[in-house]
C-alpha cells in the first residue's frame, strides 16, 4: 500500500461538509493494455485511470485466482500511470483486498438483492469505492461516487449505473458505519472489523488470546515500511544512514536488526543507485533475523536449503565477510539464478547456487559436511499478510496441517548434513505454531542428537519483552514492530 493512504482512528465514512481537497488528478476511460471498451461513436477508450486499473486487478484475482502483487506490477507497467496514479491504484488494490469482509458487510444493508448476486465487475468496483469513502481521507466521497458512476455508465447499462450511484449515496448518508449487532462473540466481532476469516481469528485467540488476535488483525491492515538491509562488506550502517538523509530521505536505524534501516516515504529503493551498486538490499527486518540467529563465521560451510529469493543467503555472506562457502539451493531453476544475480550485485563470490527438491539434498550431498544449515522453510505464509493481503481468502485451516508435515519431513531430511557440533536454524514466515514450535518439537522428539540452542546473548536481549519464546524458538508476530510474522529457532548437533 502506498504510504500515507490510510486515515486515522476508525471506518468512518465523511459527510459532504468536510471533505479534504482531491489529492490529484486521474484520468477516466478504458481498462489497461488496451482492453477497455470503446466510447459511444466508436472512438478509442482514453487512458485508465488508477481505479479502472484497480479495478480490472480486483476482478482477476477474484475470478481468475491471481497474485495480486505480481499483476499489480505488469498492469502498472501497461498503464503508464502518473507516480500519484500509481500510488493511488496500488492502496486502492491492496487496501480493498485487505479490508474485504468489512466492505461487504457494510454493502450488505444497502445492495438489495445480496452483493454475492452482483457481476463481479460491479461487486469490485463498489468495494473500491467504499474503501475511499470509509479510509482514504486524501479522496473525497463525492469524487469516489462520481468516478465509480462514470466506471459504471462506461461498462454497464444505466439500471447498474443508477444502483451504484444509489448505493454509495445511501452509505454516504448513513452516518457511523460499521453498526455490528449485538450477540456477535469478540472473535466475530474481531473479524469484521478488520477483515479476517473468522477461522483465522479463532485460531489466532486460542494461540495467543484475544487481545493479541486482535492486535495482530489491525496490524495486517496496516501498509508495511520499507525496510533495508546494508552490505557491510561495502558500507558501514552509520555511513549509509548518514547518505539516507543528506539525500532528504526520512530513515532511521531498525530497532530489529543491526544491519537495517527503516525509510519512510522514500518509494521504491531497489531503483537506486545504492541498490544497483550492492550497497543495501530490500528486506523485511524480522526477516534479517534469520542470519544473525545462523551466526556464521568467516571459512566456514553453509547450505541454505530453501534460499530464494536470495536475502538470507546474502545476508550470511556479507556477515561471513565472504570468506567461506554457502550453497543456495532452491527448487526452481529460474530462481537459482535470481539468486546468483542477487550475488553478483552485492559482489559476494562465496555464494555458489543449485536447483533441486530440498528433500533429496541428503542423498545428493556429503553427509556431516556442512557448519551451518538454514532451513527457512515453505510455510503458510500468514506472517506477511501486510504485505500479500489476498493470503487471508486463499489459505484455507487444512493447508497449515498439509505444510507442516512437509515441514517436518524437510527438517529430518537436511539434518543428516549437519556436522557434529554444528548449527541447524529452523525459521518460517507464519505465525502458525504448528508450523513453527511444534514441527521442531516433534523434530527434537525423534532425534535426541539434536538439542536447542538459546541464542539469547544478541537476539532475544534486542527483542526481550515483546518477541514471544514459542516452545524452542522465538515468534515476532506483526504487530511487535511493523514486521513480518517471522519465527526462529536454533538446534545444534551433539558431538
Amino acid at each position: 500500500m502506498s504510504a500515507g493512504g490510510k486515515g486515522g482512528g476508525g471506518p468512518r465514512p465523511r459527510t459532504p461538509g468536510n471533505q479534504p481537497a482531491a489529492s490529484g488528478r486521474t484520468a477516466a476511460g478504458g481498462r489497461p493494455g488496451g482492453a477497455g471498451r470503446n466510447q459511444p461513436g466508436g472512438k478509442p477508450s482514453a487512458p485508465a485511470s488508477a481505479r479502472e486499473v484497480a479495478l480490472d486487478i480486483l476482478v482477476r484475482v477474484e475470478q481468475q485466482g491471481a497474485y495480486s502483487n505480481l499483476l499489480l506490477g505488469s498492469s502498472l507497467q501497461k498503464a503508464s500511470l502518473s507516480r500519484e496514479d500509481t500510488g493511488l491504484a496500488t492502496e486502492l488494490v491492496y487496501g480493498t483486498l485487505s479490508r474485504m469482509i468489512t466492505l461487504d458487510y457494510v454493502l450488505g444493508s444497502f445492495v438489495s438483492k445480496g452483493i454475492n448476486k452482483l457481476e463481479p465487475w460491479v461487486r469490485s468496483l463498489l468495494r473500491l469505492s467504499l474503501y475511499q469513502i470509509m479510509y482514504l481521507d486524501r479522496v473525497p466521497s463525492h469524487a469516489a461516487v462520481n468516478e465509480a458512476v462514470n466506471i459504471s455508465k462506461r461498462r454497464g447499462h444505466q439500471g447498474i449505473s443508477g444502483m451504484v450511484n444509489g448505493v454509495l449515496r445511501s452509505v454516504l448518508r448513513a452516518g457511523d458505519l460499521p453498526v455490528l449487532p449485538e450477540g456477535l462473540s469478540r472473535e466475530e466481532r474481531i473479524s469484521i472489523e478488520h477483515s479476517h476469516p473468522l477461522w483465522m481469528v479463532q485460531r489466532w485467540s486460542a494461540e495467543y488470546g484475544p487481545d493479541t488476535a486482535e492486535a495482530m488483525c489491525a496490524a495486517n491492515n496496516e501498509p508495511p515500511a520499507v525496510s533495508v538491509r546494508v552490505n557491510t562488506t561495502m558500507i558501514s550502517r552509520e555511513v549509509m544512514l548518514a547518505e539516507l538523509l543528506e539525500a532528504g530521505l526520512d530513515a532511521a536505524e531498525s530497532k530489529v536488526s543491526p544491519a537495517g534501516l527503516v525509510i519512510r516515504g522514500g518509494g521504491n529503493l531497489a531503483l537506486t543507485s545504492w541498490y544497483r551498486d550492492g550497497y543495501l538490499s530490500v528486506q523485511d527486518e524480522s526477516s534479517m533475523l534469520v542470519a544473525e540467529v545462523v551466526a556464521p563465521e568467516a571459512g566456514m560451510k553453509v547450505l541454505d536449503c530453501c534460499a530464494a529469493p536470495g536475502g538470507k543467503s546474502a545476508h550470511m555472506g556479507e556477515l561471513m565477510r565472504d570468506e567461506g562457502s554457502i550453497l543456495a539451493n532452491d527448487l526452481h531453476d529460474h530462481k537459482a539464478k535470481l539468486i546468483a544475480e542477487q550475488a553478483a550485485r552485492l559482489g559476494l563470490e562465496c555464494i555458489t547456487t543449485a536447483s533441486g527438491d530440498a528433500l533429496e539434498l541428503g542423498d545428493t550431498l556429503q553427509p556431516e559436511s556442512y557448519d551451518r544449515i538454514l532451513l527457512d522453510a515453505p510455510c503458510s505464509g500468514l506472517g506477511v499478510i501486510r504485505r500479500k493481503p489476498d493470503l487471508k481468502w486463499r489459505k484455507q485451516p487444512e493447508d497449515i496441517a498439509s505444510v507442516a508435515a512437509l515441514q517436518l519431513e524437510l527438517l529430518q531430511s537436511v539434518s543428516g548434513l549437519l556436522k557434529p557440533g554444528g548449527v541447524l536454524v529452523y525459521s518460517t514466515c507464519t505465525t502458525e505454531q504448528a508450523e513453527n514450535s511444534r514441527v521442531v518439537a516433534d523434530f527434537l522428539e525423534h532425534n535426541p542428537g539434536f538439542v536447542p540452542v538459546s541464542f539469547k546473548s544478541a537476539v532475544w536481549d534486542r527483542l526481550e519483552g515483546t518477541a514471544l519464546a514459542a516452545g524452542d524458538g522465538i515468534q515476532l508476530l506483526p504487530h511487535h514492530y511493523g514486521s513480518d510474522g517471522f519465527y526462529i529457532a536454533r538446534l545444534e548437533r551433539l558431538l
